[in-house]
């Protein structure tokens, strides 16, 4: 059984999500919280195997809990968000912090019609009790410590910022955009992935001689922050994809959630609302195999932690039109999934932790 605390400050709230949980008849909940301090006291009581929390919750709110708890007595975390910006940056920050994963509420803060993700809460808790909390080079608790130390870099980067630092900047705007690169490198990602990318991508040297294309799976409205996110840590430029944007040698796109990410002949993106794949969109798999016809040889494919398959069947096409795939090893995925599938169907040219993720790209590159 998978025992289950349910943490959110309002009551109509934990009885249906108490309800959803205790549907499952592989699920049981342990027990039920109305702030953090009261969640702490019940995660070293009850010995959870996961814990659904919520953000805003009077005494101590859900990142301030995770603050205490990662470091210490470290726990399967599912957030549950809202779907506003605010709601998007705060979830962004709390993956930083150790949650496995998060849940968009379908409207505020109390949603008549949670019942609506019964389905996403069972399948992403059952997910978040099967995912590896410690371990090196890619737990959380290895994230959560690389984030900060970035952070700190990053906060010391822009003190130290002169009018002489500056400049190139400005000069930059007015130069013409830079030709599209003849290197690609796809990183996908699910589950764990906003951590690892977080760790893999700020090490990425901003004279990489490839474009980057990111596909993590994520709904709409929280792209745009994982993007930002990974912006402030990074020496390559990182946004969220437009449609019609060039790959640029350097520049990295996140492809936005609800939309695959279409590589066209040009050498441009397309942004596409069509089906699901794999039941997401965006899809790796569509990323993928698009990049793999029009690079060839020249395209990277990086398979990183999650649940499910997706990413298999690009990475077999790159692998068929000339071009390597790197893999996340077991050690230091959050959930070994994707990367699994990868390697079981022959498909990566290397299988590593993500420690050593960054050396492996720029050596395929060159």
């Amino acid at each position: 059984m998978i025992r289950v605390l349910v943490v959110d400050d309002s009551a109509f709230m934990r009885k249906v999500i108490s309800d959803i949980i205790d549907a499952d008849p592989d699920m049981v909940v342990v027990g039920k919280a109305r702030d953090g301090e009261e969640a702490l006291r019940k995660i070293e009581e009850l010995k959870p195997n996961v814990v659904t929390l919520d953000v805003e919750m009077p005494k101590m709110n859900g990142l301030e809990v995770l603050r205490r708890l990662m470091p210490s007595n470290p726990v399967a975390v599912v957030m549950l968000s809202s779907l506003t910006r605010e709601g998007a940056d705060t979830t962004i920050e709390a993956l930083s912090l150790g949650a496995v994963d998060f849940i968009p509420k379908p409207s505020g803060t109390i949603s008549l019609d949670i019942h609506k993700v019964g389905d996403e809460i069972r399948r992403k808790v059952r997910t978040a009790s099967l995912a590896k909390l410690v371990g090196p080079h890619g737990s959380l608790l290895g994230n959560l410590q690389h984030a900060e130390e970035m952070l700190k870099r990053t906060e010391e980067r822009l003190r130290r910022m002169t009018l002489q630092d500056q400049v190139p900047e400005m000069s930059e705007r007015r130069t013409p955009a830079p030709p599209a690169c003849n290197r690609v490198v796809v990183i996908g990602s699910s589950t764990g992935g906003p951590g690892a990318l977080q760790r893999l991508v700020p090490g990425l040297p901003a004279t990489l001689d490839a474009g980057v294309l990111i596909v993590q799976h994520m709904p709409p409205g929280f792209t745009a922050s994982l993007a930002q996110r990974l912006s402030q840590l990074s020496k390559v430029k990182v946004r969220e994809a437009r449609d019609g944007d060039r790959i640029e040698c350097g520049t990295a796109l996140v492809a936005p959630g609800g939309y695959h990410m279409v590589v066209n002949r040009d050498r441009a993106i397309t942004l596409d609302s069509g089906q699901q794949v794999h039941g997401v969109r965006p899809a790796v798999d569509v990323t993928m195999e698009s990049a793999a016809r029009v690079f060839g040889s020249r395209c990277l494919g990086v398979v990183l932690t999650g649940m499910g398959s997706d990413g298999t069947r690009g990475a077999s096409l790159i692998r068929r039109m000339g071009g390597k795939v790197l893999a996340q090893d077991e050690s230091t995925s959050v959930v070994y999934g994707m990367p699994k599938s990868v390697a079981q169907a022959g498909s990566a040219d290397q299988v590593l932790p993500l420690g050593e993720m960054v050396d492996a790209i720029v050596r395929a590159l060159h």
